[in-house]
């Protein structure tokens, strides 16, 4: 890592709902919504972009724990604010405090875990499990 991740560092993205990132099962009488899979995409994508300026050129972060509580719906066409805070770190694995607010009210709060690793010796990895080795 260039520089450690510190405590307290933060970031942010503010994202619509739309059909892209809404739920299938919308219909006549169940509204359009973001969906539980994308709302956690964005705050993972949130948490990488946070700690993105600590990492070499060789490295990610990649997402190995996420504890959230979908809160709130938000409806299509509305503005969700995703945010990430990092409360701790330990060696490569980063930790974070994410949200999630529409307009109106909280809609999503958890911690998510990240990984520093070597992009090099992933794909690595990568490559065997492909070959079956």
């Amino acid at each position: 890592m260039k520089s450690r991740p510190r405590i307290g560092m933060s970031g942010e993205q503010t994202i619509e709902v739309g059909p892209s990132n809404r739920i299938s099962f919308a219909d006549a009488r169940m509204p359009s919504i973001l969906a539980t899979p994308w709302l956690i995409a964005y705050l993972e994508y949130t948490a990488r972009d946070t700690i993105a300026e600590c990492l070499d050129d060789h490295e990610r972060s990649v997402g190995t724990s996420v504890d959230v509580e979908h809160l709130a719906p938000a409806p299509e066409g509305s503005k969700v604010t995703c945010r990430a805070r990092v409360i701790h770190v330990d060696g490569t694995v980063v930790t974070f405090a994410v949200e999630a607010h529409d307009e109106i009210e909280p809609i999503a709060r958890g911690i998510h875990r990240r990984r520093v690793i070597d992009v090099d010796r992933f794909a690595r990895r990568v490559a065997r499990k492909r070959s079956g080795s």
